[in-house]
């Protein structure tokens, strides 16, 4: 699909022309190991923890006005063992199955991955999304703690509560408005940033090296599976609850 085309019925979708439980039907990709992307319309919405919300961390405040001015495609799932191994030749995760989420692999070979994956597909549209953009997709316009799911964590999202502290098939509970599955569980997600701390917010010191992850897990407590939940870590640690999904980039 063209950028205008694009940008025009994110535009829509934006301002309510166009229902957001169908933007999802109407607008995906497949690419050729079998990923499963969902076209993110542009759009405006409030980062972080409000003052209304509980169970707030302070890295999550101030909440803040973002806008994210081009759409996006971003990963229907976790990227899957199965897809792991297409591209690398190997499997590291801890609970094996080709329909798993790939874990146990730190951000610095998760950039190979995305190396490789653009070499195979002929292009350089792939990469991890950002941190605002991949908050943006979990609340699928809704400014709810837990997005669109109102709070109703088993039917959505494997963590700590009932995952039975394993990983699970991705896509068995329920998607988001947008069409989006285990946003907020089964593993977590490595981002494209840098950990940092918002404008206005507290100070916090880490190495300046630490990468954000996002979106709790199996083996995450269901009150920090929230939209504006964050987590970080050195890019190159690995455990068995972090993972992590793609962006694409519209083609111009």
């Amino acid at each position: 699909m063209c950028a205008r085309l694009t940008v025009l019925l994110g535009t829509l979708l934006y301002v309510g022309f166009v229902p957001s439980s169908t933007w999802a039907a109407l607008q995906t990709h497949t690419n050729s190991i079998g990923m499963e992307f969902v076209l993110i319309p542009a759009g405006t919405f409030q980062m972080g923890c409000g003052s209304a919300q509980e169970d707030c961390a302070g890295d999550e405040k101030p909440q803040h006005e973002v806008r994210l001015s081009q759409a996006f495609y971003l990963g229907k799932y976790e990227v899957t063992q199965a897809q792991w191994e297409a591209v690398m030749g190997s499997n590291p995760s801890q609970f094996k199955g080709a329909d798993r989420p790939v874990e146990r692999v730190n951000w610095d070979e998760v950039q190979d991955f995305i190396r490789k994956l653009n070499a195979k597909e002929g292009h350089t549209r792939y990469r991890l999304p950002t941190e605002a953009e991949w908050e943006y997709a979990a609340r699928a316009g809704s400014g709810a703690a837990y997005g669109s799911h109102e709070g109703k964590t088993g039917k959505f999202a494997w963590h700590l509560g009932n995952a039975w502290k394993r990983t699970h098939p991705v896509g068995r509970k329920q998607p988001n408005a947008w069409g989006l599955y285990d946003m907020h569980g089964n593993v977590n997600e490595w981002v494209a940033d840098r950990y940092g701390n918002y404008p206005g917010g507290p100070v916090v010191a880490l190495p300046e090296e630490a990468r954000v992850f996002r979106g709790g897990g199996w083996s995450t407590p269901a009150k920090h599976c929230r939209a504006a939940s964050r987590h970080w870590g050195r890019p190159d640690i690995r455990y068995g609850f972090i993972g992590f999904r793609l962006a694409l980039a519209v083609e111009e």
